[in-house]
């Protein structure tokens, strides 16, 4: 039986709103924090790797359109599909018509595994457009990916959402939101462990540079966070109904296929011969 004594675990109870009245919430300001951060982390590596800064820009558009298309679409489409296929409007414009009238929402709902595979084919379309190499483009990318994920994590740790399940640990939440149960704070435990993952991305980079066979930090990373999101999913809830009963939920589903790729790209023995107007 779990301890009832709510003095021994963390209240959690934070206002996603930053201001009272305005639709500024810490999920939007983290978010837009990471997106940053880990932007200028890639303009140094561009630098360092002696890339004109006209491809950086050319690469921060295409991954912010893909990254937030991709996650949108993957929440509509993975999680609830059932309804945005009868509110299709809502997948793209953040409010809801009720009864006539607007109703801003924002935009409730964004997948992880989505915002993925929407930076895969920005990336793909970016290497089409510009002759970079898709793979070592993707080893960039892959350096800082644990770190926009910290934030991302951060920033559902604020809104009380994607939370674990009950636990009598001493640094269990009681989500006064969601209820008054002490449970694992996964998105904690998520945020500690891709800022763990960046800064050994960052210390190989720094020691090693690009000296890898193209495709290892691309491959490294997809085994890394996806194992971990795979059985992080063990201690999480449900966080849709038609997951009840099933053995797997979606999140270690959609996990697999990107284990299986990042296995691929890390253990295979040859390189490839890609055909590109460049080599960068």
């Amino acid at each position: 039986m779990l301890i009832q004594n709510k003095l021994l675990f963390i209240n959690w109870d934070v206002d996603p709103q930053i201001f009272e009245g305005f639709s500024v919430t810490y999920y939007g300001l983290l978010f837009v924090s990471g997106l940053i951060l880990c932007s200028l982390i890639i303009k140094s590596i561009f630098e360092t790797e002696k890339i004109p800064e006209t491809i950086y820009t050319k690469l921060f558009y295409y991954c912010v359109a893909g990254i937030f298309i991709g996650a949108r679409l993957g929440h509509c489409l993975f999680y609830q599909p059932d309804y945005y296929f009868l509110h299709p409007l809502e997948m793209i414009f953040p409010f809801t018509i009720d009864n006539g009238k607007f109703i801003l929402t924002g935009y409730r709902g964004l997948a992880s595994h989505g915002g993925v595979i929407g930076m895969l084919i920005a990336i793909f379309l970016f290497s089409k457009k510009t002759g970079m190499n898709f793979l070592k483009t993707l080893d960039y990318i892959a350096i800082v990916a644990p770190l926009g994920s910290t934030f991302i994590r951060l920033g559902n740790l604020i809104n009380s959402e994607i939370i674990g399940k009950e636990t009598d640990v001493p640094w269990a939440f009681i989500f006064h939101k969601i209820d008054a149960i002490p449970r694992h704070p996964a998105q904690l435990y998520e945020a500690i462990a891709y800022l763990i993952m960046f800064i050994v991305l960052w210390i190989l980079y720094k020691k090693k540079g690009m000296t890898f066979k193209t495709g290892f930090y691309f491959g490294w990373v997809f085994v890394m966070i996806f194992t971990f999101r795979f059985l992080i999913e063990f201690i999480k809830e449900r966080q849709v109904s038609f997951e009840y009963g099933m053995p797997l939920d979606m999140g270690q589903i959609l996990s697999i296929p990107f284990i299986l790729i990042g296995l691929f790209f890390l253990l295979r023995k040859s390189d490839f011969k890609l055909k590109n107007k460049a080599t960068k």
